[in-house]
């Protein structure tokens, strides 16, 4: 027998603008998942927060660094999917606490756990202005080329739709992390924000934003896979 769950959070979170001071407002979030006998086993996956321990990442401003944003947006991915999915996927991180774990430990821990998806969790820096989100899928073609890209646009369209986050696309690079898992699974690397933008980097320092953008990359990876036969 078939079920609903209605589920209705609401969640107050600063959004950021281009080239303007940030604003509150609310986000209301309603989600209705269907559950039963005929559930199909929880899809796995691995978060991956960049950095860490002596690596500390890009320094910004406000004294934000990045190996702390990004272990707060897994935690809060992980503690989301529990809160409003009911665990619905099986979510591993590659760290779960200030330390610094080797690229290839990283990769190696997905393809141990046969992950359904590897997300990579950074946060940008730049010496211009230059704000906002880019996703990267791997530079080199391979069996899940395809359904990164797709999982790429889902996660920037939900950001920028539910967050106002400057979306600046999907790119390919050669980073190691996914050329050692995209044989594996879809993988993709987030670089959620410039810390060294004044506005994003302040952004970063309330942690209910971080919550906030931890719930709409969950969100993007909810719809990505429950489109087009994923589920």
């Amino acid at each position: 027998m078939n079920f609903e769950v209605d589920k209705l959070i609401t969640i107050k979170i600063i959004r950021w603008t281009s080239g303007k001071n940030v604003i509150s407002w609310f986000l209301l979030l309603q989600m209705c998942l269907s559950f039963g006998q005929g559930e199909p086993t929880k899809k796995v996956l691995v978060i991956d927060p960049g950095h860490g321990g002596k690596d500390s990442g890009a320094r910004g401003i406000h004294g934000v660094l990045e190996k702390d944003v990004v272990l707060y947006i897994a935690h809060e991915i992980q503690r989301l999917n529990h809160l409003i999915l009911d665990s619905k996927f099986e979510i591993y991180l590659t760290r779960y606490t200030d330390t610094l774990i080797s690229l290839s430990d990283r990769a190696s821990l997905a393809r141990a756990l046969k992950s359904d998806l590897f997300i990579s969790l950074h946060c940008n820096s730049a010496r211009t202005g230059a704000s906002g989100m880019e996703v990267f899928v791997p530079e080199k073609d391979n069996p899940h080329i395809v359904s990164s890209q797709e999982l790429a646009v889902s996660i920037l369209y939900e950001s920028s739709n539910k967050l106002g986050i400057r979306g600046r696309g999907v790119k390919r690079a050669n980073f190691q992390v996914q050329r050692e898992t995209m044989d594996q699974c879809p993988t993709i690397l987030i670089e959620t924000g410039f810390i060294t933008h004044s506005d994003e980097a302040l952004y970063f320092k309330d942690q209910r934003n971080i919550k906030a953008v931890a719930l709409t990359i969950l969100l993007g990876i909810y719809k990505y896979l429950h489109g087009a036969g994923r589920n």
